[in-house]
Parts: C-alpha cells; structure tokens; sequence
C-alpha cells in the first residue's frame, strides 16, 4: 500500500487554505505546509514566536539565524511581513484573529478532542507551546500526522488516552493514508491515497468512519 510522503501530505493541507486567509503552523510536519502553498494566493502565515507574513524556507546556505519559526527552523519573511512581541502574538491566538492553524497530533478522537503535547510516558518532557491557545482560538483546526503509530496503532481513536491539548476542537484530519472530516455525524473519509479502499481504511483506523458522497 502506497503512502503518502510528509510533502505530499503538506501539499494536500496547503490545497484546502483559501485565499486571505491568516495560518499558524505548528511545529513538526505542519511547517512543511508553508512550502506548498498556492503561489496565487495571498495567504499569511502567523509564527507565535512573534511573525506575520512569513515566507517558506530558505535556499540552503541562505538561512538567516535571527529569523526563525517557533520550531526553531530558519524561514523567509515575505515583503510587508512584520515583527512583534511573542505576548502580542499570543494576543492574536487567544483574541481569534487567527482563520486556520495546523498542529501535529500523537491522537485525535472521532469528537475531534485533541493530544498533541504530552504522551504521559515516564520521563516524557512535556512541550506544549501554544498548541493549547491555538487549539482554542483559531477558526478553525486541522492535524496533520501520520495515520498509524510505528506499533500499527490508529492515532485516530474513539476516546484520547493521552493528556488533552483540546476538547472538540479539530475541523479536519490529514494523514498519509486519507482526508477525514470531524462533522457532528462522527467522521468523513475523502481523499483515501491510490489502492487504498475504504474497507482497509476502516480496518486500519479502528473506529467508525463514513465514506465521502462523491460531488
């Protein structure tokens, strides 16, 4: 079975953010979305270590060290970008300035709750960043992970068993086997990668799933 690459996983969450819209990513895959955004859309993208109109990352060599994202990853600034303080930046998180974030997740529940920062395992440091205010004030969530954990388990779950980030929060799931939508009718498969029927998909995900109306 053919899965999709983390790029082509960036690509398929930068396919679904409109035009105007103002995006915070998170650490881990979702920088990787900033790479693949539309070309003809003026789109903004929002760091909470205190960026606006970041760009993508840079030619190799080309890296600058005062410019970096919350992940600590050297990026570019697009002209008319701007910098401020990170409690002005966290001001925009919570005050619901922000249209879409992009977080990473270790599960999501089939309600859309959302783990994300903390597995509880012994030793385990946690790391939650602004995971919490985004999960709260952005329009809306989207996760990007990895459909199954390396011991096969659905990162899909019918109820978290990790510490919550979120309750209710996540509007859309990208993995690289499918695109699933968190709907008050429980979840919507769309998008299943080539090969991969919808009868596998339910098998490997472990909980309820409805398959997409084709348009």
């Amino acid at each position: 079975m053919q899965r999709l690459t983390r790029d082509q996983m960036a690509a398929r969450v930068a396919k679904d953010i409109p035009e105007g819209a103002v995006v915070n990513l998170g650490i881990g895959l979702p920088t990787l979305v900033g790479n693949h955004l539309p070309a003809d859309r003026e789109i903004l993208l929002h760091s909470e270590n205190g960026l606006l109109g970041m760009g993508s990352a840079p030619p190799k060599g080309e890296e600058d060290g005062d410019l970096i994202n919350a992940g600590k990853q050297p990026v570019t600034i697009k002209a008319g970008g701007s910098y401020f303080h990170h409690a002005d930046s966290f001001a925009m998180m919570r005050g619901g300035h922000l249209d879409y974030c992009v977080l990473g997740a270790f599960q999501v529940s089939e309600r859309g709750d959302l783990a994300n920062w903390h597995t509880g395992a012994p030793g385990a440091i946690p790391a939650v960043g602004g995971a919490m205010d985004l999960a709260i004030g952005a329009k809306q969530v989207f996760v990007m992970m990895e459909h199954q954990t390396k011991q096969g388990e659905s990162k899909v779950v019918a109820e978290c068993t990790y510490p919550l980030t979120g309750i209710g929060c996540v509007t859309r799931i990208y993995t690289d086997l499918a695109t699933i939508d968190v709907t008050p009718d429980g979840l919507v498969a769309r998008d299943l990668v080539d090969g991969l029927s919808f009868d596998e998909l339910q098998r490997l995900t472990g909980v309820p799933l409805k398959q997409a109306v084709a348009a």
